[in-house]
């Protein structure tokens, strides 16, 4: 299994509020069922006492984008030093009684499988995938959605560092937005002839 998949839980965790619009999804269990990784143990075993731990650990996992986005990598590290210090992993080999392609067992390692509640596992799987992530592509891969009113984080793994958007949807609003406002100078310019 690739750990540094895990990061995702990090992003959908931090996604899950818009502060520039005061948006909240983790209103109840069953929208951060609909919202976080369906995959994950630890949210088809959540309680409503999960969701003040979680909308926490967003928090600092939102620090720990945005000050990588905005350069400041020592900040960054810090708080994600911070987060992994509270919510520690519990590595665990498992096999799930799968077989592979061979007929030996499909082992692989799962992050937090004891954690005590399933927020504080949701936490470790996240700050670890982050952490992974952001070790092996670097800080200046985490970033903040450039969209007006969009406070979304993203990992950008593309080859050339060009990411800005935290969503396809995001990058169109703001493509079209652009395309707009160069269409209306065009028009005032012509006018003004």
């Amino acid at each position: 299994m690739d750990l540094s998949s895990y990061a995702e839980y990090a992003v959908r965790l931090v996604n899950t509020s818009n502060p520039a619009t005061g948006e909240e999804e983790l209103t109840s269990v069953e929208r951060m069922r609909e919202v976080l990784p369906l995959h994950s143990q630890a949210v088809h075993a959540a309680t409503a006492a999960d969701l003040p731990v979680l909308r926490e650990v967003r928090a600092g996992l939102r620090e720990v984008f945005e000050q990588a986005a905005a350069g400041r990598q020592a900040a960054a590290v810090a708080a994600l030093n911070t987060l992994l210090a509270r919510h520690p992993v519990s590595p665990q080999v498992s096999g799930h009684d799968r077989r592979g392609p061979d007929g030996r067992p499909d082992w692989h390692i799962h992050l937090a499988e004891h954690a005590d509640t399933p927020a504080a596992a949701y936490a470790a799987v996240a700050c670890m995938g982050l952490a992974i992530q952001a070790t092996a592509l670097g800080l200046d891969r985490l970033g903040t959605c450039q969209a007006s009113r969009c406070s979304g984080v993203f990992v950008d793994t593309s080859t050339n560092r060009s990411r800005r958007y935290c969503s396809d949807r995001c990058a169109t609003r703001a493509n079209v937005a652009a395309y707009r406002a160069r269409k209306r100078r065009e028009s005032t310019a012509g006018r003004g002839r």
